[in-house]
């Protein structure tokens, strides 16, 4: 990645920092939800990501969410959510930081 697309990357994960799943008070990213991010040519921003559950209540309203977060960061593009349940999730994937916000550690 060049340096514009590093630095398009670092805002794409401010923008997802905005989003937390509404049963848990850490945001989607620090929970670990977010398996990749990748920034294609013209600032097309593609995010797989996973939930806490396959039947979460929030499984629309998060990955909407999260694209409508992205969308609104400057020089956005196109925005490709891809929703995934493989590996499925587990608390080991939070950061230290989450884990620490919901007494893991």
């Amino acid at each position: 990645m060049n340096q514009a697309e590093l630095e398009l990357k670092d805002k794409v994960v401010e923008a997802i920092k905005q989003v937390y799943d509404p049963e848990i008070p850490v945001d989607v990213f620090e929970l670990g939800l977010i398996y990749e991010i990748k920034i294609f040519p013209v600032n097309n921003v593609y995010v797989s990501m996973t939930l806490t559950s396959p039947s979460c209540p929030s499984a629309e309203s998060i990955p909407s969410e999260i694209e409508q977060k992205i969308r609104e960061v400057e020089g956005v593009n196109e925005v490709s959510i891809e929703l995934t349940f493989d590996p499925p999730y587990s608390t080991e994937m939070m950061s230290e930081v989450a884990k620490l916000e919901l007494g893991f550690m």
